[in-house]
């Protein structure tokens, strides 16, 4: 459910912003609504996988990855 919630919260946010950018490039709302609600709802759905992709891996995946330096490490 968690994971929904996030979901939803970020495709609010991705509209807002969406909408205000594109009004203001273009300055028509009609526009601004389209593009606002067409990118972001494909957007929302590909972060939503994305999300679930990444928490599959395990975090001794990710380990080599750190870039911390040796100074940091465990």
């Amino acid at each position: 459910m968690r994971d929904i919630l996030k979901t939803l919260s970020y495709g609010t946010l991705h509209f807002t912003v969406g909408f205000g950018v594109t009004y203001a490039l273009t300055g028509e709302v009609a526009i601004a609504a389209g593009v606002a609600l067409i990118e972001p709802a494909v957007n929302t759905v590909v972060f939503y996988f994305h999300e679930k992709a990444w928490a599959r891996w395990p975090a001794r995946i990710m380990k080599p990855l750190d870039f911390r330096g040796p100074a940091h490490s465990a």
